[in-house]
C-alpha cells in the first residue's frame, strides 16, 4: 500500500537519535514510502536520508510560518520529534491539511494544540502521541484492562536508565517535563488531582524484585487511560536511574510495570501485574510506536486514511496489533515469577498475556 503515497512523510527531528530510528522503522514497515528528514543540520539529515533510501533531506526553521520550506514542496504527513514552542509545525500541517503527529507535549502543555484544533477542526487529523514512548505503556495497559468488569486502580511505573536519554532534544524535553512542569496529575478516587510534597514519591518493585524510589509523572497516558477505562484511580510514576539489566552488568534496557486491580468479568476480585522490557532501551519502542501512528494516519494499516480530528493513539490503533508489533521488534513481555499471574480471592492462578 505504500506505493499509493506519492509525497514524502516529513519527520522534523528525523536526524536525531529517536527520529532517525523512527525513519528506519517506517522504512522497514513500508519499503516504498517516501520520507523527508527535516532538521537544522542538513548534513546530518542527508546522512540519515542516505542510510534509509528513498528519502530526501530538508532544512527546517521552526521560527518561520513556512518552516523554511519551498512553496513547491508537498508532503503527505508531518511528524514532530522536537518541542515546537511556536506550533508553526501544527499550523503548517493544518494549512496544507496534513496528518500531524507530535510526541513532546506534557499534560500541562496540550492547551495550545487543542486550541488550534478547535479553531480549525476540519483541517487535519492530529495525533497527540505524547504518551510514554508514544504508547508503549498505554496499549498493553488497555489490553490487560479488557479482562476487568470494573477497575479500582491502574498503577504504571516506568524505568528510564540515565544512560538511555537519547540526544539533546530528548534531554531538553525530559528536563522541561520534569523540572518546569507544575505538580503531576493523577486520578484518585474518581477525581483529577494535582499532587505535591509527600504524595509525589512512592516505592515500587522493579522487574527483578528490587525496591526502587519512583516519582509521579504525568504523560498523556493518564488522560487516555482515565477516559478509556473508567478506573477509579490512575497513577503513572517514573524511575530515572539504573535499569535492572544494567544493574546486572548488562546493557541498559527500558522497563514498564503495569498493575491493575479490580473486578473481573466473572465477578471475582483480582490484581494483575505485567512487566515489559525492551533490551535496547527506549528509542526502538518510541520509534516503532511513532511509525505505527504514521502508517495509521496515512491508511497504510488498520483502515482508511484518518479523517480530520483530534486523537489519542488508542482511538486509532488496535492494541492487539500494537502488542504484536512490539514483540516483533524485540519487546519482551515477562511471564515468570509473579509477573503475568492473576490473584483471585487470594489464590494465584497463571494466565497467558499478550
Amino acid at each position: 500500500m505504500s506505493t499509493a503515497i506519492k509525497n514524502p512523510v516529513l519527520i522534523i527531528g528525523g536526524s536525531g537519535i529517536v527520529g532517525a530510528q523512527a525513519a528506519q522503522t517506517l522504512r522497514r514497515l513500508h519499503p516504498d514510502l517516501p520520507i523527508a528528514i527535516g532538521g537544522r543540520d542538513i548534513d546530518k539529515a542527508k546522512s540519515v536520508a542516505a542510510a534509509i533510501g528513498n528519502a530526501e533531506a530538508v532544512v527546517i526553521d521552526l521560527d518561520r510560518a513556512d518552516l523554511g520550506l519551498p512553496d513547491a514542496e508537498a508532503y503527505s504527513a508531518l511528524v514532530l520529534f522536537v518541542k515546537d514552542a511556536t506550533l508553526n509545525s501544527l499550523k503548517y500541517a493544518q494549512a496544507y491539511k496534513l496528518p500531524y503527529l507530535s510526541v513532546s507535549s506534557g499534560v500541562f502543555e496540550v492547551g495550545p494544540e487543542m486550541a488550534y484544533y478547535i479553531r480549525n477542526p476540519g483541517s487535519s487529523p492530529i495525533l497527540m502521541a505524547s504518551t510514554w514512548l508514544s504508547g508503549a505503556a498505554l496499549f498493553p495497559a488497555l489490553h490487560a484492562a479488557k479482562e476487568f468488569r470494573s477497575i479500582d486502580d491502574i498503577s504504571i511505573a516506568v524505568v528510564l536508565d540515565e544512560q538511555d536519554m537519547g540526544g539533546p532534544a530528548a534531554f531538553a524535553d525530559f528536563e522541561r517535563l520534569t523540572q518546569s512542569a507544575p505538580n503531576p496529575l493523577i486520578f484518585k478516587n474518581g477525581k483529577w488531582h494535582w499532587i505535591k510534597d509527600e504524595e509525589i514519591n512512592r516505592r515500587i518493585i522493579d522487574i527483578d524484585g528490587v525496591e526502587a524510589e519512583a516519582s509521579a509523572y504525568s504523560p498523556l497516558d493518564v488522560l487516555g487511560l482515565g477516559v478509556a477505562t473508567d478506573a477509579k484511580s490512575i497513577r503513572f510514576d517514573l524511575v530515572y536511574g539504573e535499569s535492572a539489566s544494567r544493574r546486572r552488568g548488562e546493557a541498559f534496557s527500558t522497563e514498564i510495570i503495569i498493575e491493575i486491580s479490580g473486578e473481573l468479568k466473572s465477578g471475582e476480585p483480582a490484581k494483575t501485574r505485567l512487566d515489559i522490557v525492551h533490551p535496547q532501551g527506549q528509542a526502538p519502542l518510541t520509534a516503532l510506536l511513532v511509525a505505527l501512528g504514521i502508517e495509521r494516519l496515512l491508511g497504510l494499516a488498520g483502515g482508511e486514511k484518518v479523517a480530520p480530528g483530534l486523537y489519542f493513539p488508542d482511538t486509532l490503533i488496535d492494541a492487539d496489533y500494537v502488542i504484536g508489533r512490539m514483540k516483533e521488534f524485540g519487546t519482551v513481555f515477562k511471564q515468570d515469577n509473579a509477573t503475568n499471574h492473576l490473584w483471585v480471592s487470594g489464590e494465584k492462578r497463571h494466565i497467558t498475556r499478550a
